[in-house]
């Protein structure tokens, strides 16, 4: 039975998972580095919740009972009593591999272990685990307070009783579950991505600008956001390292990363996060910078 949730990083999707687990009264443990990170990541959860209290979405009690719910620390020993662990670290296999090295010691025999990566695989990150039986995907969608799908993805080795045990925790979190097979990218950034990588390539082919690409697909495709704009939200740095990993892992050239996206991310503009990408942010409206 889980109760006790701990998350592993308190960026923008850990503190999602924390905020959407205290809110289903989850008890909920952030562990990061940096202290300075967990400080930031607490107080954009009480803002966003303080915000669903003006909008009427639930009322003042339920948000202190909420923010009750969540401590967080740089001590990684604070995670033993945890019953599900989510890591929740940049899309970086290496650091990934790293921090199941640190955490697996800590936690108890019988804990879950997920990911919430978007594209690596579940097998491969499980064998860096001690407990691969015990390990599986756990992939939210950012984000994570307001997007409904959860994609659940088995390893190799996940037992059913791991998987049956995440199924309840997600349902319990008033989200819909898909379950995906352990492929590349899964089934959302299977399909997600290589259309934003097209639309990259048709700006980077000079068929249409940055407005006429978003425009197009938003009115002509009726998509809430156009790629290029969805794109600078994800991150460009994350939207290049999800197409090499389909491009490494499928080796169909279909997958190949555009060079423009290459050369965005190496001149360090990776979309909102960085004040510029595709658009830039850096004044009162965002500005297309093609």
């Amino acid at each position: 039975m889980i109760k006790n949730v701990g998350i592993v990083g308190a960026g923008q999707m850990g503190c999602g998972i924390a905020q959407v687990s205290a809110v289903s009264g989850y008890k909920v443990h952030i562990y990061d580095i940096s202290a300075d990170r967990i400080e930031a990541g607490l107080a954009t959860i009480n803002g966003n919740l303080a915000r669903q209290v003006s909008s009427g979405k639930m009322t003042d009690e339920e948000r202190k009972k909420a923010l009750s719910l969540i401590k967080g620390s740089a001590d990684l020993n604070d995670l033993s009593p945890m019953d599900l662990v989510i890591e929740a670290a940049t899309e970086d296999e290496t650091v990934k591999r790293k921090i199941y090295g640190q955490v697996c010691p800590v936690l108890k025999a019988d804990a879950i272990l997920a990911t919430n990566t978007s594209s690596l695989s579940i097998t491969r990150l499980a064998s860096a685990t001690d407990r691969p039986e015990r390990f599986m995907g756990i992939h939210f969608m950012n984000p994570v307070p307001v997007m409904k799908l959860v994609e659940l993805v088995r390893g190799i080795a996940t037992e059913e009783g791991t998987f049956s045990s995440a199924k309840q925790f997600v349902t319990a979190l008033d989200k819909t579950i898909t379950v995906a097979e352990d492929f590349p990218a899964f089934i959302v950034n299977r399909i997600l991505l290589p259309m934003i990588n097209e639309a990259i390539y048709t700006l980077y082919e000079g068929v249409g600008s940055v407005e006429a690409i978003d425009t197009a697909m938003k009115l002509g495709a009726n998509h809430p956001m156009g790629p290029l704009q969805l794109a600078d939200f994800i991150g460009l740095d994350t939207c290049l390292s999800i197409m090499q990993v389909l491009h490494d892992g499928l080796a169909d050239s279909k997958y190949r990363p555009c060079p423009l996206l290459v050369k965005y991310v190496e001149a360090g503009w990776l979309g909102r996060k960085s004040g510029r990408g595709f658009y830039d942010y850096r004044g009162e409206v965002p500005v297309p910078t093609r």
